[in-house]
């Protein structure tokens, strides 16, 4: 049995299972099976590593049970070149073999994998967002909160009560802006939610493809909270515009940063290397970015951090790697460079 085992794939196959990956460490993002494979055999390096890691969502399920999908959460480390430690994923593989056989999904499988240390528990956020993105590709019905937050959102209830809103319904919310009036109510009312409900709900419309008319609305809202210098309002309108399939607002809102005083917040700065990191793949912005983090003097570490989390990112390390040897640095951009490497 383990002999021929040398992926998760095959393991999942083995057992019987129909199954898909998601990265969720940036954003939630279904993995093909294909990339999924090469990023296994250490063909490619893993595409959106975070603190090290890959953070992956594994959900499966035995064709022949009627049963609700199980899901695996995972976290391997990566090498320097961001490519998976294989001896880590097979130590994962023989331990749920040692454990469960080949019977993933039986009766028998719940609870025989807490304790094992490649797997963790998201945030409250993060899972209410996997749980409501699953349910709509599986084409299921939201959980029981879905309708209080529409009618929250509609604003029926006035946007002072949002006491009873609870986070998964928010999730399930922004998981279906495409049903019924979701996305129109949302437009209508975004500029009166409160920041308790702002929050939670930038944390699910992150992981959310929005349509262009909806990121437009967020990029003047986020030009006029850098206007006002209200860092809270701007961190919401870039975590929500992160994934748009708009990438070109996301970059515009961006560049107004950079360009703005707002430019050396390290709440903003962390939001755009965390949630925006694509806009970064464009070597002149990433050039601008990297010298406003130089310039960021509350915390000693946040360049050093965030030069770290970037130059792991595969679609971004030659530009990062490529500012190291550029001439027309600021000084200031030089001396943190420097900093790196004493």
């Amino acid at each position: 049995m383990t002999e021929q085992i040398a992926t998760l794939g095959q393991l999942l196959d083995a057992a019987g299972t129909t199954w898909r990956a998601f990265d969720i460490g940036r954003h939630i993002t279904k993995l093909d099976k294909k990339q999924f494979l090469a990023i296994e055999e250490t063909k490619i390096p893993y595409p959106y590593p975070l603190a090290g890691h890959a953070w992956l969502a594994i959900q499966f399920w035995d064709v022949k049970a009627s049963k609700e999908p199980y899901v695996w959460f995972l976290k391997f480390p990566l090498d320097e070149q961001s490519r998976l430690v294989s001896a880590s994923r097979d130590h994962f593989a023989n331990m749920v073999i040692e454990a469960l056989g080949t019977e993933i999904t039986g009766e028998n499988a719940e609870g025989k994998l807490d304790n094992n240390p490649y797997v963790f528990t998201p945030n409250a956020n993060k899972l209410a967002a996997f749980n409501a993105q699953v349910k709509c590709l599986l084409k299921q019905s939201a959980s029981q909160y879905y309708e209080y937050a529409q009618l929250y959102f509609s604003g029926k209830l006035g946007f002072d009560n949002w006491q009873s809103v609870a986070v998964q319904g928010i999730a399930d919310f922004a998981m279906r802006l495409d049903n019924d009036n979701n996305l129109a109510n949302l437009q209508a009312a975004w500029g009166q939610l409160p920041v308790e409900v702002l929050q939670p709900l930038s944390a699910m419309l992150e992981h959310v493809a929005i349509e262009p008319v909806f990121a437009e609305q967020l990029l003047a809202y986020g030009l006029k909270a850098i206007e006002q210098k209200d860092d809270i309002a701007l961190v919401a309108a870039l975590r929500s515009l992160s994934k748009t399939t708009a990438q070109g607002l996301t970059a515009q809102l961006v560049d107004a940063v950079l360009r703005s005083e707002m430019n050396t917040q390290s709440d903003v700065l962390l939001t755009i290397a965390g949630r925006c990191f694509s806009t970064l793949e464009d070597p002149e912005r990433l050039h601008v970015f990297m010298d406003c983090c130089a310039h960021h003097t509350e915390i000693e570490q946040l360049f050093v951090s965030i030069f770290t989390d970037l130059v792991a990112i595969p679609s971004i390390r030659p530009h990062l790697l490529g500012l190291l040897r550029k001439e027309n640095r600021s000084e200031t951009l030089a001396r943190a460079i420097g900093r790196l490497f004493s």
